[in-house]
Formats: structure tokens, C-alpha cells, sequence
């Protein structure tokens, strides 16, 4: 798709609300014609851009939600929010979803609604190891302790891979 993002518009409209008016060369007073030069053209054009462009799917240094957290259950609903909490602190922006859903709604709703970069599946495995399963879009889930998984966003998003 070509997309047309840069706008050149004459603004007869506004000299008229401002009561503009200058002097020509002959004397006469005369209106003028406005120019308005954008290069990205309005910041909703651009923004839709960037929605089609990346199917909704945006890296993780543009994505809104960088990480949800799916806790399995109750038993594991509070290392969740530890979990999350330690992502915040670093600066990753997280949303713990500990609604009373099915695990398999949760991952689905994350993969296809809400297009996140990272999942953490939480479950009672986790909560005994101290670690996360970490699912990204391609669905491998790999097994990894916060302060890897930390680190391993902080760089994706510096370097914005």
C-alpha cells in the first residue's frame, strides 16, 4: 500500500477568521491566502500509518503494553504481581491479567487482541522455581529467571530490535 503522508493546503478560511489583510503594491488592501505544509500530515494519519504497517503488532520499544503477565490460577496470581512489579521498577511497561479466565483465553486475548510482545505464563511450577515461562510471538515459551528477562527487554527496546 502506498501511503500519501505529507499535506500542502491553501487556507482561504483563516485570513478570513483572523479579519487579515494587507497592502498590495497598487495601494489597495487585499486578503491573503494561507499555505499549511506538513510532512507527516495529521498525527491521526501518521498513527494509522504505523497501525497498518505493523498489523498492530508493534516492537516491543513502541508497543503500549510490552508484557502481560497470565497467572494460571490463584496460587500463582500473587508471584505475578511480584513479578510484574519488578518489571515496572525497571521500566518495562506490564499488565498483570489476573482475571478468572482459562489460561488458554488469556494467551489467546494477549496473542490476538491485545498483539503483546512478551506473555509470562505463570503457573505453580513457576512460583516454586522463582522463575518465568516467557512466550513471545513466534509461541516458543522458554524458561528464564526475571532478571534475564529483564535484561533482555531493556536491550531489545535500547537497540529497538
Amino acid at each position: 500500500r502506498t501511503w500519501q503522508c505529507g499535506t500542502v493546503q491553501l487556507d482561504f478560511q483563516m485570513p478570513l477568521n483572523f479579519d487579515l489583510e494587507y497592502v498590495d503594491a497598487d495601494g489597495t488592501k487585499k486578503r491573503p491566502i494561507m499555505l499549511h505544509r506538513v510532512c507527516f500530515g495529521s498525527i491521526e494519519r501518521f498513527i494509522g500509518i504505523l497501525i497498518e504497517h505493523f498489523a498492530g503488532k508493534f516492537p516491543t520499544w513502541l508497543a503500549p503494553v510490552q508484557v502481560k503477565a497470565l497467572p494460571v490460577s490463584e496460587k500463582s496470581r500473587d508471584y505475578a504481581h511480584e513479578v510484574c512489579a519488578k518489571l515496572e521498577e525497571a521500566g518495562i511497561r506490564v499488565v498483570c491479567d489476573d482475571r478468572d479466565e482459562k489460561i488458554g483465553y488469556k494467551i489467546r486475548e494477549a496473542r490476538s487482541i491485545d498483539r503483546v510482545p512478551y506473555m509470562l505464563i505463570l503457573g505453580e511450577k513457576e512460583v516454586e522455581a522463582g522463575n518465568i515461562s516467557v512466550r513471545d510471538r513466534s509461541n516458543e515459551t522458554v524458561q528464564m529467571s526475571v532478571d534475564e528477562f529483564v535484561v533482555k527487554v531493556l536491550e531489545e527496546i535500547k537497540t529497538r530490535a
